[in-house]
């Protein structure tokens, strides 16, 4: 009885955001979004018709900004900048269900703000042509976008699971790049099919500004689905056990 509400504290997560320190997660989870979509959409805006960014620019925005705010908030909050992440922690017991909530939620706002200071960050031409939204490709269905997303965020959460289980020694200390690369690839195979977006809160902020709704859902549905998938079967079937402590997203 005793380890079964001991087990269940663990899982509710009270005393954890009670803590004053947590704040502080909070904020670094706000502004790691919030440049996270600055920085990556500001990449896909076209500035002229005849010369659009191309995928692998893209790629590697995202790629290089998520390993570079991993370096600095990942000590401080892990970095999930993305609700797909923390839900897919949650799935496997490495982040607590309040946690999960307050993250996600001030993922939610860092993501929305970037994106409002990107808009007023360049002419208003150029933020006419979509502040980098993600949109299914051409011929692309909403069943093939959800799909896709969910592979490319499945994968995702695989590598992060991996590279930060406290029980393996090989992946010490190459988190940052790891996730960094693997969103870069990701986004190599998936941009063309749905703008590759493996993080609900990316493609929120952009919509909010513009207004734009019609497929946001894929977003939240597609990148969650693979994200919870990749958290359940790490933790049944990929986790090492040598080990009694648990794996935690932080590096």
């Amino acid at each position: 009885m005793g380890k079964g509400w001991k087990g269940m504290k663990d899982f509710v997560g009270l005393e954890e955001v009670m803590k004053f320190e947590f704040l502080l997660k909070l904020f670094a989870e706000t502004l790691g979004t919030f440049l996270l979509v600055l920085i990556g959409c500001a990449s896909c805006i076209t500035w002229t018709a005849d010369n659009p960014p191309t995928v692998v620019h893209i790629a590697f925005t995202f790629g290089l900004a998520v390993a570079s705010l991993a370096h600095v908030l990942g000590p401080i909050s892990g970095c999930h900048v993305n609700p797909a992440v923390s839900m897919g922690l949650l799935v496997s017991g490495n982040c607590s269900f309040l946690k999960t909530i307050c993250y996600i939620v001030c993922q939610c706002c860092g993501a929305i703000a970037g994106s409002g200071i990107l808009k007023l960050l360049i002419p208003v031409e150029a933020a006419d042509k979509g502040l980098g939204a993600t949109n299914l490709g051409l011929l692309v269905n909403q069943m093939q976008g959800i799909f896709m997303e969910a592979i490319v965020t499945f994968l995702l959460l695989l590598v992060i699971h991996a590279v930060t289980d406290p029980k393996r020694t090989d992946t010490k200390g190459w988190a940052p790049l790891a996730i960094g690369l693997t969103i870069t690839v990701a986004h190599m195979a998936a941009v063309p099919v749905t703008g590759s977006s493996m993080n609900p809160a990316r493609s929120l902020g952009p919509a909010i500004v513009l207004g734009e709704w019609d497929d946001l859902w894929i977003y939240w549905v597609g990148p969650i689905l693979g994200a919870c998938i990749a958290g359940a079967l790490y933790k049944l079937a990929f986790r090492h056990k040598t080990m009694d402590d648990e794996a935690s997203y932080d590096f």
